[in-house]
């Protein structure tokens, strides 16, 4: 569809100034878990679609409109634009992805790391936004535990065991520093 070298150049400045969890190696990681559900799953799905929409998954939020004009000026046609604007807002945390792609990206951006990833990541997050340690763990109780979930068969086990991990590493840390 579009060349990896244009793509990387026009989402580069996009993640060049994210922290650490949520930069290029980032869509990398998530990249990995892609091929790895992919895989196991044996699913046939649309990769261009796919790589777009992960390489936009990190700023859609804020950026929808420039990444229709990148989109349009790099003769990707209005049907396909609309399934990648779809499939990227699908990926975020919070959404019930619908198609295909979505769920793939969706639960690959939530298992991204394997299941110690999430507490890795919160606790460097937090560190970044300059968050106490308490902070952190109040976030990670109110907005992390039991807050991920995956919608392919394949991916439901390995969310719900990253969940509970995520639940006794937090346990564990808070009667820790009581």
């Amino acid at each position: 569809m579009i060349e990896k070298r244009i793509i990387d150049e026009f989402i580069a400045p996009y993640y060049r100034d994210k922290d650490i969890m949520h930069n290029m190696w980032h869509i990398e990681l998530v990249r990995r878990q892609v091929e790895k559900i992919i895989a196991i799953g044996k699913y046939e799905v649309n990769r261009d679609v796919l790589e777009l929409a992960l390489a936009f998954h990190g700023f859609i939020y804020r950026e929808e409109e420039k990444i229709r004009v990148f989109l349009i000026n790099n003769g990707v046609n209005e049907e396909d634009i609309e399934v990648i604007i779809k499939v990227a807002w699908e990926s975020q945390r919070p959404e019930v992805p619908e198609t295909l792609e979505g769920k793939i990206l969706h639960d690959a951006h939530v298992l991204e790391g394997g299941k110690t990833y999430t507490v890795v990541k919160t606790l460097i997050t937090g560190s970044v936004r300059g968050q106490s340690l308490e902070e952190t763990l109040s976030f990670m109780q109110k907005n992390v535990l039991g807050a991920n979930k995956c919608y392919l068969p394949e991916t439901i086990k390995m969310c719900n065991e990253m969940n509970e991990y995520t639940e006794a590493f937090y346990n564990e840390l808070v009667d820790g520093i009581r």
